[in-house]
């Protein structure tokens, strides 16, 4: 099944502002939340998820079909 990942503003200006090995640690991390969505909170509240991994980390809601990502981080 294919999923969509929306970006909040907050999100995609975090992204900018990484180094090229930041966005691609952050973007694998997404992408391995996306293929899990059975791990996804319930889809229309108002619940968020946090996925953290040894460098980045991945703030998210869920919605039908997808994951919204409200902030993302990279220490690095």
């Amino acid at each position: 099944m294919q999923y969509e990942v929306d970006l909040a503003i907050r999100a995609e200006d975090v992204l900018e502002e990484l180094p090229p090995q930041g966005r691609q640690e952050v973007m694998e991390t997404i992408a391995a939340v996306l293929v899990r969505p059975r791990e996804w909170p319930e889809p229309g509240g108002w619940q968020a998820a946090v996925v953290f991994r040894p460098r980045p980390w991945v703030s998210f809601t869920a919605f039908l079909g997808g994951i919204e990502v409200i902030d993302v981080g990279w220490a690095g």
